[in-house]
C-alpha cells in the first residue's frame, strides 16, 4: 500500500536545483567590496543551468538536451539569445542575462550566498529544489508552516530511515504529491527560497517531525496512526 506521506496544496517549480558558478567581485586592498556577481559559463552544472537550457530550448534558441550541463551547445545558444536581446554576446550567463531570461530571483539567491557553496554546508542545488519544494507544498500556508515543510525535508535527510540527500528525499518515490503531479516544476517565490535557508539553517518549527498531511485531503489511513507533534495551520506534523 503506498504510503501518503506527505499531502498538501502542491505546486513546485523546476528542479534539480539552482547551481552555478557563484563569484564574489574582487576589490583592491583596503577597499569595500560593494557587489557580488552569480554566473554560469560553459563548465557549470546543475539545476540552474537546467532552467536556462529549458527556457532557451521553449523559445528556439537551444536544440540540445536540457541536462543540466552547460556545454558548447548552451553557449552557443545563450550567445545566439544575448544578441537577439541586445546584451554582451560572451555566452555567460550573469545579472543583465539572468533578467532577461526572467531568472531574476534565480540570481539573487545566487549572489547572496557569497560563494559556490549553499546555505550550512548545502548547495544552490539543494536551496533551489527546496524552495521549489516548499512552493509546491505550503504557498498558502503561513511563514512558520513553509519553514516547517522544508523542515521536515531536513528531518529525512538527517535520518537513517530517508535518503541522506534533499533530492533523494524529495524524489523518493510516494514521498510528495507535488513531485507525482508535476507541480514540483513550477517557479518558487522569494519566500519560498527564505523559507529554504531558514530550514537549512536550522529552525525546525515541527520538533524533529518526519511527516505531515493536510488531514482534510489525505486519504491514506496509515498518515493518521502517526503520532501528532504539532499543528501549523492546515498541516499536521507527526514522527
Amino acid at each position: 500500500m503506498k504510503k501518503t506521506w506527505m499531502i498538501g496544496a502542491l505546486s513546485l517549480a523546476l528542479l534539480g536545483g539552482a547551481a552555478g558558478v557563484v563569484c564574489a567581485v574582487q576589490a583592491p586592498v583596503g577597499a569595500e567590496v560593494t557587489a557580488e556577481a552569480a554566473v554560469l559559463r560553459q563548465g557549470s552544472t546543475g539545476g540552474e543551468v537546467k532552467e536556462v537550457q529549458r527556457r532557451l530550448k521553449n523559445w528556439g534558441y537551444y536544440s540540445g538536451a536540457v541536462d543540466g550541463v552547460f556545454g558548447a551547445g548552451t553557449r552557443r545558444a545563450v550567445i545566439s539569445f544575448q544578441q537577439k536581446n541586445g546584451l554582451t554576446a560572451d555566452g555567460v550567463v550573469g545579472k543583465a542575462t539572468y533578467k532577461a531570461l526572467g531568472m531574476n530571483a534565480s540570481y539573487n539567491v545566487l549572489a547572496g550566498q557569497g560563494g559556490s557553496g549553499g546555505t550550512n554546508g548545502y548547495t544552490s542545488s539543494d536551496l533551489y529544489l527546496m524552495a521549489k519544494a516548499i512552493y509546491a507544498e505550503g504557498r498558502g500556508e503561513s511563514y512558520t508552516g513553509q519553514v516547517a515543510i522544508g523542515a521536515v525535508i531536513m528531518n529525512r535527510v538527517k535520518s537513517p530511515q530517508f535518503p541522506n540527500t534533499v533530492a533523494g528525499v524529495i524524489y523518493q518515490k510516494g514521498a510528495f504529491t507535488a513531485v507525482d503531479d508535476g507541480q514540483i516544476n513550477l517557479e518558487p517565490n522569494e519566500t519560498a527560497y527564505s523559507a529554504a535557508r531558514d530550514a537549512m539553517n536550522g529552525w525546525d518549527p515541527t520538533y524533529g517531525c518526519l511527516y505531515y498531511y493536510n488531514p482534510a485531503v489525505a486519504t491514506s489511513a496509515w498518515i493518521f496512526e502517526r503520532q501528532t507533534v504539532t499543528v501549523i495551520g492546515k498541516h499536521v506534523f507527526a514522527i
